[in-house]
């Protein structure tokens, strides 16, 4: 029997037949089956593949010539724009919710933290992919000096940028926040995170699709459940479109 990854099933070929699909996934049947099949991949992923197996990782020859900006590349908020501006000199990234300590750290602070620097690839929904080099500090770093509650469950990642006005948000679980792998990143292959790859702050959760990463980073929320956070799925893809909450490979 041939296993098929997520990653091949949702990129190439198989991708493109999934964007023909909506009518289909529009059934309530459907839908029905296709959360069975999430919550057996997720179940699966955590049982055979492991709480620390990795992502692969690539040499500097395997670098793509362009990284292209996956989402949006420029966020519309005010906020942002006036923070750009001075070259996110005030931007302070918020970590909070169940929490024991509330954080507001600047770039230099995160940057002053112990630093990873990996290289990996890209895969997004769309069906193309990229190597990068991403920079940046793992987020248990930085969950760990915030220190979490024992009834956190999940962290959420809300964002500066929106689609037509419904701000952008993900979510993973403490297996995946806690992985060695997933980093606050800001930077791309040597140089500062670019505007249109998320500045000034993006994640990196390397063993999950493009769109669980994170651009455009606001603040960091550790929460028990998911149910009340905007439509209660987890992630805008996820509430907006049916995307799965779980999107490993």
């Amino acid at each position: 029997m041939t296993l098929v990854s997520r990653r091949t099933l949702m990129t190439g070929s198989a991708g493109l037949l999934l964007a023909g699909c909506d009518r289909i996934n529009s059934s309530p049947s459907v839908t029905h089956t296709l959360d069975l099949a999430e919550g057996l991949a997720y179940r699966t992923q955590r049982l055979i593949v492991g709480r620390e197996a990795l992502a692969p990782e690539y040499g500097v020859g395997d670098l793509s010539p362009v990284f292209r900006s996956n989402g949006n590349a420029l966020p519309r908020s005010p906020i942002w724009q006036g923070l750009a501006a001075s070259g996110f000199r005030d931007w302070r990234l918020r970590v909070d919710g169940l929490v024991r300590r509330r954080l507001a750290l600047s770039h230099g602070q995160l940057r002053a933290l112990p630093r990873r620097t990996q290289i990996t690839r890209h895969d997004c929904v769309e069906g193309w992919s990229a190597i990068g080099q991403w920079t940046g500090v793992q987020l248990s770093l930085v969950l760990a000096l915030a220190g979490l509650a024992r009834d956190a469950r999940y962290i959420v990642f809300h964002c500066f940028d929106d689609f037509s006005g419904t701000p952008y948000y993900e979510s993973i679980d403490l297996v995946d926040a806690f992985h060695p792998q997933t980093i606050l990143a800001y930077g791309l292959n040597g140089k500062p995170l670019p505007i249109q790859n998320g500045a000034p702050l993006r994640l990196r959760v390397e063993r999950q699709l493009g769109y669980k990463h994170a651009k455009f980073l606001d603040r960091i929320e550790a929460v028990a459940s998911l149910k009340d956070i905007a439509g209660g799925k987890g992630g805008f893809w996820e509430d907006v479109t049916g995307y799965e909450w779980y999107a490993g490979i």
